[in-house]
């Protein structure tokens, strides 16, 4: 079920209402239990983030072609979600959006490659959302910097010299970019002003960094029931995130008491070291440049045209970024 970050009676929901039923027409995969595994996973829906904005960002322009609008907005959620398939994998997670995962029930090689079905039905929906080539190129462009990015990450797992910077350059590709590219598609596809749709652009990546910065703060300080995912999992993983970065750059000692690959390290021990990752001033300091990133994406908002639109993106920013689950 579709989560309420969006008002049920504004057009964006009505879109995101209307986009389900043409994702269960558009994928089809040759494999019944897999086919609907997927579908599953396509129907849970989540907060359908990308869509979403993607539709929103279209009111900003004069051309609303249904057509070429769902497409567009369907690739967006086809690329998150062949992402996820492949992030479970990688992360051994048995259930996304209460769903269970497709490598829990049918081995990691189907779902490696329900994950890349999706990616060809991703590119199906950009060609018929693209304009010219160039709009074909804008998305593998995306999708090789979002790859780029996990593999970034992994090169990066367990190592404690990890800089701010390096994380930033992961953050922008793996999660950012798709952000970015969901505003920026959806205000080319709608036809709107060219300075529009580089501001779009620009508000994307600062939402998507804040974003990502502030997923990283509630896997040290959130509450487990509210965000449905078992904290300290990037730690237990190697993924070493801006709030223990922040910690070590403290306390360097503190990369002692780090898991290495293949350690089985405990509960106890998790907690003992997000104990000491929130007393040496990690989460705040991670918590502190989410807040800036909020506010650029918020200042760049204030650039757009007035409007109702305008302010529904500034609340809708505000409210997804400054959350506890």
């Amino acid at each position: 079920m579709m989560q309420t970050i969006w008002q049920p009676e504004s057009l964006v929901a009505k879109e995101l209402a209307a986009l389900k039923p043409y994702l269960a027409t558009n994928v089809k995969i040759d494999n019944a239990a897999i086919n609907d595994r997927v579908h599953e996973l396509l129907a849970a829906g989540g907060k359908f983030l990308r869509p979403g904005f993607f539709y929103l960002f279209s009111q900003f322009g004069p051309d609303h072609n249904t057509a070429r609008l769902r497409a567009g907005a369907a690739a967006m959620e086809l690329l998150h979600v062949a992402t996820l398939i492949h992030d479970d994998v990688i992360d051994e997670s048995p259930e996304r959006r209460h769903v269970t995962t497709i490598h829990q029930d049918y081995g990691q090689r189907n779902a490696i490659y329900a994950g890349d079905l999706l990616f060809t039905c991703y590119f199906d929906q950009v060609l018929i959302a693209a304009k010219t080539p160039a709009d074909i190129k804008i998305n593998t462009a995306a999708m090789r910097a979002i790859l780029q990015g996990e593999l970034d990450q992994m090169a990066h797992n367990f190592d404690p010299t990890t800089t701010v910077d390096d994380y930033l350059a992961i953050a922008r590709g793996k999660t950012a970019r798709l952000f970015s590219l969901s505003c920026e598609q959806g205000a080319h596809f709608a036809g709107a002003d060219t300075s529009v749709v580089k501001l779009a652009q620009q508000i994307g990546e600062r939402m998507g960094l804040a974003y990502q910065m502030l997923d990283d703060v509630l896997d040290y300080a959130g509450d487990e029931a509210l965000t449905q995912k078992p904290v300290l999992n990037d730690l237990r993983d190697g993924v070493y995130s801006l709030p223990l970065i922040y910690a070590l750059t403290a306390e360097p000692q503190l990369a002692e008491q780090l898991p290495q690959p293949g350690d089985h390290i405990n509960n106890e021990q998790l907690l003992t070291i997000r104990d000491q990752v929130i007393a040496l001033g990690g989460v705040t300091q991670a918590q502190q440049l989410a807040t800036h990133y909020t506010k650029t994406a918020l200042n760049l908002i204030d650039q757009l045209p007035t409007g109702e639109t305008q302010q529904t993106l500034r609340r809708l920013v505000t409210e997804l970024l400054v959350r506890n689950h």
